[in-house]
């Protein structure tokens, strides 16, 4: 799936998005907000040789999430969007 917001490309695989969904709640349409949080947290998320990033940031509607990513050429994959846990919250409001 490809998603633009504000002009950016955000993509996702389907079924990833569904069990995601299931999991934590969150679409990655909302998760892709994010990205336009002017005060967001970056930080390395990689597993095994497959570099992956998170950001945190406040959703368009003030909810904060954490969401895994990589970088796609001029897209950016979503892999895993989530509700921040209580020490990602303190990291960001800290920062």
């Amino acid at each position: 799936m490809i998603f633009q917001l504000q002009g950016v490309e955000f993509e996702w695989d389907e079924e990833k998005y569904a069990a995601n969904l299931r999991k934590h709640g969150v679409k990655f349409e909302i998760a892709a907000e994010v990205f336009f949080d002017p005060f967001f947290q970056t930080g390395d998320a990689s597993v095994g040789e497959e570099k992956r990033e998170y950001i945190i940031g406040y959703s368009f509607s003030e909810k904060l999430f954490l969401v895994v990513f990589v970088e796609r050429g001029i897209r950016t994959r979503i892999i895993s969007p989530r509700t921040v846990s209580p020490t990602e919250r303190k990291l960001y409001e800290e920062s």
